[in-house]
């Protein structure tokens, strides 16, 4: 029987899915932070890591690159979710999706008036389903980082993105003026792998599931 490959990004969601690994008996024997692999090995001889930019785990995953990944919800959604199982929501990485504007700026009379808003994302598809929904009419702007520049610039009026500590907008006089959706990492797997390898990742999804509750469990008490 083949092994398992798991996709991961580093950063957060690395960080906080290494406990749920542990909790699998899978350890990773290098720091992605350090290592220059982008194939890493584990304690399983049956399990390995590929590590992967966040917006292209599903893709992995998707067309059996890798057989399950860890995603957030964000990047679910633009990529839409075609071709995978999310039989978990792992609650780790947790922030929120929202519309920032500058500090001073009437958004909500913006809103009303039917103004035509020019917004910056990468989120393009979330941006436009949100504005869509609201009847609003935006410009949407594609930017792939420092969006919370965009507005001092005068390149867009708000700009939607993820917001965690929210201390990056305030140290760019950018406050929160609507939230989207929130948003946690979820486990994805490649329906195809699941059904070959069922033996190898259905207990694996049960012990990840019995230790996002366990940790809640802990959380709530």
């Amino acid at each position: 029987m083949s092994g398992i490959t798991i996709a991961l990004s580093k950063g957060r969601i690395f960080e906080e899915t290494t406990p749920l690994l542990a909790a699998a008996g899978i350890q990773c024997q290098e720091d992605p932070e350090v290592s220059r692999k982008l194939i890493l090995g584990t304690n399983r001889p049956d399990v390995r890591l590929i590590i992967v930019r966040a917006a292209d785990v599903p893709t992995y995953v998707q067309y059996g690159a890798a057989d399950l990944g860890i995603t957030g919800k964000d990047v679910l959604h633009e990529h839409g979710g075609g071709g995978l199982y999310q039989p978990l929501d792992l609650r780790i990485a947790r922030c929120r999706m929202m519309v920032a504007a500058p500090e001073g700026f009437d958004y909500a009379a913006s809103v009303r008036q039917g103004a035509r808003l020019r917004v910056a994302t990468k989120y393009l598809r979330t941006a436009r389903e949100h504005f869509a929904r609201k009847g609003v009419h935006v410009d949407l702007i594609k930017l792939y980082g420092s969006m919370e520049l965009a507005p001092l610039v005068g390149l867009a009026d708000a700009i939607v993105d993820l917001v965690s500590s929210g201390n990056t907008l305030r140290a760019n006089r950018l406050t929160a003026v609507e939230e989207i959706m929130s948003v946690s990492s979820r486990l994805v797997v490649n329906p195809a792998a699941l059904k070959l390898k069922r033996e190898q990742i259905r207990p694996m999804i049960d012990t990840f599931g019995r230790a996002v509750a366990a940790r809640e469990m802990a959380l709530a008490s």
